[in-house]
């Protein structure tokens, strides 16, 4: 028996993975902390995480793992990495951190892509980035160098938070092209390093890692990363991905048309485009896709909600650490639409599908005397439902079909409200299926290391555990509770995207 290793760098957690290569089924996953990673704020709209600690997280997990499922280590054909996507990690000449990882929900570079994106010309940024600079990787990194000069005149390389466990794995600095896209430093235009950003920015090309395939033996474990998570040296680093491009890959969405989705502590939505088809205001991303080629562009189209397993993470503390299923059973002993309660789902950083404005979490239409714990529950769980379904409307009038969604069976997806109401809002049809990040990071390594010869192989283990669909009754109470959450939504947006669904 031969084993595929998945890593899953999430901004919660670190989650490892073992699959049994002949049944493509995982038997044995493990995750540390068992308590969420905290993230430091040291001012608001800052968020950020010591690289030094997802990599501790790593080497516990695995030893979890082997604890779990005592497998020869010597059978693994290849690892993967997936990772929460945007953060920026600065390391020296020594290959030692030089300050604390800026994360995804860091706010604090908006306006320096902000000044990028007029400056540079919207229909330019768009035109060959397919996005506004924004708050991403390479606004960060601008960040840092106006604001902390001394640390980076110490840059050797930078890197995303996978390239950063790759690196402790093999000792390789590297990159991929979709992880350059996700921070900003690709050209779609040019199929090339983003040289104008970088000019603009004044940042040097040479702090860029080395470019390697996504689905490719990108170096191999040290004997030094191997004696920390006792594994055997020489095994194979075939894959890297953000976690959404990962996410999507896991769930065997590949192709134009197919449509993946994420309830994590962010939400997300992804569809897959082959053209490269901006949305005009940046407020859902176009990012390099895991399978895209010069021949056959893929571009993933993402819509990202920052507060969405934060705020159900949130709301746990205020009602006592319930345990999330008895959170979702109380949330579905009120009606839809929470008799006229609503829930902005906001409050962790600006947010994209509102431009990058700053935004803060509101419960609206509060009455004491009839809302209970239920209705608040249900409301938040709504308002995530909701927020997303905004997201998907703008990136379907970039072109983008949403009609079938496939998503793990997990985190916010457990909720048979989050379900009922994400199919019936967005008049979709909504697979599960038993997957999750990592098990998709450990199938890429199956693919990089050339156990597996094509995706269609590698995913011989998925199954489909539930499909829900819409039905016309509810989808008319959910238009209708939709319909009313963006109503709260305009003092924001003065004009809050409504379309037909088809």
């Amino acid at each position: 028996m031969k084993y595929l290793l998945g890593y899953d760098i999430g901004s919660s957690s670190i989650k490892a993975s073992l699959l049994d290569i002949n049944t493509g089924r995982c038997v044995a996953a493990a995750t540390s902390p068992k308590k969420e990673m905290e993230i430091t704020v040291a001012q608001p709209n800052w968020a950020e995480q010591r690289p030094e600690r997802w990599w501790q997280e790593c080497v516990n997990a695995t030893a979890e793992l082997k604890a779990e499922y005592g497998f020869d280590t010597s059978l693994v054909a290849g690892i993967g990495i997936t990772y929460q996507m945007h953060g920026l990690v600065l390391i020296d000449k020594a290959g030692k951190v030089l300050r604390p990882a800026i994360i995804w929900c860091d706010s604090r570079a908006v306006e320096y892509g902000n000044q990028a994106f007029a400056e540079l010309g919207e229909e330019y940024c768009l035109e060959n980035f397919l996005n506004s600079p924004g708050n991403f990787t390479a606004s960060k990194l601008k960040w840092v160098r106006e604001n902390e000069p001394e640390i980076y005149a110490q840059i050797h390389k930078i890197q995303l938070p996978g390239d950063y466990i790759a690196f402790k794995l093999s000792g390789q600095l590297q990159t991929t092209v979709s992880g350059l896209s996700e921070g900003v430093f690709w050209n779609f235009k040019r199929q090339a390093i983003a040289q104008e950003l970088l000019d603009y920015y004044g940042i040097s090309a040479d702090l860029l890692p080395e470019v390697v395939d996504t689905f490719s033996v990108q170096g191999h474990l040290s004997a030094e990363a191997a004696a920390e998570l006792g594994l055997t040296a020489g095994t194979p680093i075939s894959y890297r991905a953000g976690d959404q491009p990962n996410n999507a890959f896991s769930l065997n969405v590949l192709h134009p048309g197919e449509v993946a989705a994420t309830g994590g502590t962010s939400g997300v939505v992804y569809g897959i485009n082959e053209t490269n088809t901006p949305d005009p205001r940046s407020r859902v991303n176009s990012f390099v896709h895991v399978n895209s080629t010069p021949a056959r562009p893929r571009n993933g189209v993402l819509m990202c909600l920052n507060g969405t397993g934060i705020l159900n993470s949130w709301l746990r503390k205020i009602v006592g650490e319930l345990p999330y299923d008895q959170m979702n059973r109380l949330a579905a002993q009120a009606p839809v639409g929470a008799e006229g309660l609503v829930f902005l789902p906001f409050g962790n950083g600006v947010e994209r599908i509102l431009e990058n404005r700053p935004a803060d979490a509101e419960l609206r239409g509060l009455n004491f005397n009839i809302h209970h714990q239920s209705h608040v529950l249900r409301a938040a769980q709504e308002g995530i439902v909701f927020a997303l379904n905004y997201g998907m409307d703008i990136m379907r009038a970039s072109g983008v079909q949403v009609r079938q969604v496939r998503a793990g069976n997990a985190n916010m997806f457990l909720s048979p409200v989050f379900r009922e109401a994400f199919v019936n809002s967005g008049n979709v049809e909504l697979e599960l299926y038993n997957t999750d990040a990592a098990q998709g990071a450990a199938r890429g390594a199956g693919i990089g290391a050339g156990v597996y010869a094509s995706p269609a192989e590698a995913f011989g283990g998925l199954e489909r555990m539930l499909t829900v669909e819409p039905t016309d009754a509810l989808r008319e109470q959910y238009q209708a509770a939709y319909s009313r959450w963006q109503d709260a939504l305009s003092p924001i947006i003065p004009q809050p995207i409504s379309l037909a669904h088809v």
